[in-house]
């Protein structure tokens, strides 16, 4: 199994209010500054080209950046079909996309792909109107997976996993080779050091899942040997390219 970076944004920054202020403000600091990006991944088994969510459709525009504001994503590198050309591949040989939450950074580049299968919660399918059957795909979890009750397996080794709470229909998907767990966790944080201090960012549409997803999270980390693989901080390239595993 091959998992790769497809690197689309870089340079940028995100304030301490907006990575850990999702439960309270009090105690942060605005002028506390992390790194952010934007990537998403793929992940080759062998057999297979599976995609974990896809960016923006091509040619999207970015918000300018302004000093002081709570999140900037960084300066574009690639359009996100580009980016994933240069890593070897035709868009035809995609096989699965899974899809972490129905945001655009996440989801919005589905229709270059058309040969592939896309899951995705059944509450994000709902949210953004995408047809029942076809190539859509409603995640049909029911099988526990660890310490997560919910989980559904997509590809051996690869799984499926509801994880409420930054949207109703979140999901975060986990890999595993070589004794390592590799875990696309969407936005569960937006940075990692919020996921070492415990903070929730202030983006959520149920805070009490997105709590308890978070304390799944921290719990699978402590108990298996993960390499957290987040989208909007450089962390997320780095710690696939030295299999960095996480500690909290």
């Amino acid at each position: 199994m091959e998992i790769k970076a497809i690197r689309m944004f870089d340079g940028g920054f995100m304030n301490q209010e907006f990575a850990f202020g999702g439960e309270g403000k009090e105690g942060t600091d605005p002028q506390i500054i992390y790194r952010s990006s934007l990537q998403n991944f793929l992940i080759d088994t062998g057999s297979e080209v599976i995609l974990v969510d896809t960016g923006f459709q091509d040619d999207f525009k970015a918000p300018e950046k302004k000093l002081g504001a709570p999140l900037y994503m960084g300066e574009k590198i690639k359009d996100y079909t580009e980016a994933f050309a240069e890593l070897g591949y035709k868009p035809e040989q995609v096989t699965k996309i899974l899809i972490t939450h129905k945001h655009p950074d996440h989801s919005a580049a589905l229709q270059y792909f058309p040969n592939a299968k896309i899951f995705i919660g059944p509450e994000d399918a709902d949210a953004m109107k995408l047809p029942e059957g076809g190539n859509i795909i409603r995640a049909q979890y029911g099988t526990p997976f660890k310490n997560f009750p919910n989980a559904q397996e997509v590809a051996p080794d690869i799984w499926f996993i509801e994880a409420k709470g930054h949207t109703k229909g979140n999901s975060i998907i986990i890999a595993e080779s070589d004794g390592l767990y590799y875990m696309f966790h969407g936005d569960v944080t937006y940075c990692d050091a919020a996921l070492k201090a415990n903070k929730l960012s202030i983006v959520f549409e149920d805070i009490a899942a997105a709590r308890e997803t978070l304390d799944r999270v921290r719990e699978f980390i402590k108990n298996q040997p993960t390499v957290y693989l987040s989208t909007h901080c450089p962390e997320g390239y780095e710690n696939l390219e030295m299999k960095r595993v996480m500690t909290v």
